[in-house]
């Protein structure tokens, strides 16, 4: 027993040596910043869609984070690695079983006195402590890269959370901006239609040519020609986000989802700090989830390198055990065992090497992905500031287009109607005006897009305030 003792309390010094290489974040050639100033990142802001100021936009979002069947999926793998983690947390733990029997056995008579009972009963019940001596590490690296899994799993619900977000606020954009178009579109055929009946009125009386007749009978049915595509594209996007809601068929076919603010009344998206580039790594989900899956891989080389070494596992016994069941916890009848179980590799044709390497070859694999993850992720980044600032002297462009062509409209009116210019001109400016309207439509749901793509390449929202108190 004493040995016994001395071998645990050696193993026990040893425990704390770990197999396989410490983890360390890789190196990046990171820029110092993206202009010519740098601000630290302020703490992501969880609700970055409420910076919108519609609250129809919240209620929809919040609703697909509560319905959305890849967050749920999501869920489910996080709570599965939650489990797994909690089983390698528990193999690092003494483990105590209770067992009890009970044996009715004759022997031969060669090997019994007349005064020994044959046959004989056994009775037995005893509780048993069994722990493996973590020599090398092997538990507790499996730990590790279970808890490492575990953030990676919680980073993949953070990243389809936040892609599931942006995907509802992008998707409800170009639905107000499809409904703003389709407004236009209704507007401009109703003029076209006023406009048609008047030439047409014009022209039995003898006033204007055929000419003018026909010109305005084409611009009536190439408007009336593009509403039920705009209605159509419509019907796809509502469609397309009562999906994303996770919402019942029956609600994809009975239930419209609810608009809020006009697409040409919703705010400018707020000014966007400049955040570090390093600042990055820690803010976007997907990076955190691509470097705990590197951890995780790290780990398990451990794991591999331990099964090379010794494996010490100690049993210890304490129970009574008797003959009969009336006499089974009297005290001369209790029974105690020490146990110590050596088990060592010696020859296993390769297994043990062949386990090492392919753990190797998964953490060399997991180093390519996160370095491939986070170049997307400054690429998204890049691009997302790009389209902001593209999207937004777009914008101003046809804001200018827009209002000349409205005074060029009122312009050609007048001259038609005091018979300097033929109705022609007028139809071309009110066709010009009208091709420029969805324009601008579609660049203020590009400047709002933009900014959602700006959200999400930075990892979420920001807090201008907390960012310049810095």
């Amino acid at each position: 027993m004493r040995n016994t003792l001395l071998a645990a309390g050696l193993a026990a010094l040893l425990a704390g040596c770990s197999m396989g290489p410490d983890y360390q974040r890789p190196e990046i050639d990171m820029p110092q910043q993206w202009g010519s100033t740098v601000v630290v990142a302020s703490q992501v802001d969880p609700y970055w869609w409420r910076a919108y100021g519609d609250p129809v936009l919240s209620d929809l979002v919040e609703e697909a984070l509560a319905a959305n069947s890849d967050i749920a999926l999501a869920a489910v793998r996080v709570a599965e690695a939650r489990a797994l983690a909690g089983f390698a947390r528990a193999d690092r733990l003494p483990r105590l079983d209770a067992e009890a029997g009970a044996q009715r056995a004759r022997t031969s008579d060669d090997f019994t006195t007349p005064s020994t009972p044959n046959p004989v009963n056994s009775l037995r019940i005893a509780g048993v402590v069994s722990y493996e001596l973590d020599l090398w590490g092997r538990l507790a690296r499996a730990d590790e890269a279970a808890r490492a899994d575990l953030l990676a799993s919680q980073a993949a619900q953070d990243t389809v959370r936040l892609s599931v977000a942006a995907d509802v606020a992008s998707g409800y954009f170009n639905l107000r901006a499809l409904d703003h178009q389709v407004e236009i579109a209704e507007r401009t055929l109703k003029a076209r239609q006023d406009s048609y009946d008047l030439q047409r009125a014009q022209y039995d009386n003898g006033v204007v040519t055929e000419l003018a007749l026909r010109q305005a009978e084409s611009e009536l049915a190439a408007t009336r020609a593009q509403l039920p595509n705009l209605r159509q594209q419509r019907a796809i996007q509502r469609n397309a986000l009562s999906v994303l809601l996770g919402r019942a068929p029956r609600a994809l076919i009975q239930q419209d989802v609810a608009r809020g603010m006009a697409v040409d009344v919703l705010p400018v998206p707020p000014v966007v700090p400049d955040f570090m580039p390093s600042a990055i790594l820690d803010r976007r989900p997907d990076l955190q989830q691509a470097e705990q899956q590197l951890v995780a891989a790290n780990a398990q080389i451990g794991v591999a390198k331990a099964a090379f070494y010794p494996n010490i596992a100690l049993t210890g016994t304490l129970g009574q055990q008797s003959r009969e069941l009336g006499d089974l916890f009297n005290a001369g009848n209790g029974i105690w065992s020490l146990a110590s179980n050596l088990t060592s590799p010696i020859f296993d044709f390769g297994r043990n090497q062949s386990n090492l390497e392919a753990s190797e070859a998964r953490r060399q694999q997991a180093l390519i992905s996160y370095g491939q993850t986070v170049r997307v992720a400054f690429r998204e980044v890049l691009d997302a500031f790009e389209q902001q600032q593209g999207s937004t002297e777009r914008l101003t462009a046809i804001d200018g287009q827009v209002d000349a062509l409205r005074r060029t409209v009122e312009l050609a009116e007048d001259r038609y109607e005091g018979g300097y210019t033929s109705y022609i001109e007028v139809l071309d400016a009110q066709r010009t005006l009208f091709q420029a309207e969805l324009d601008q439509s579609e660049a203020l749901r590009d400047r709002l897009q933009a900014s959602v793509e700006l959200y999400k390449a930075l990892g979420g929202g920001w807090s201008a305030n907390a960012a310049a108190s810095r």
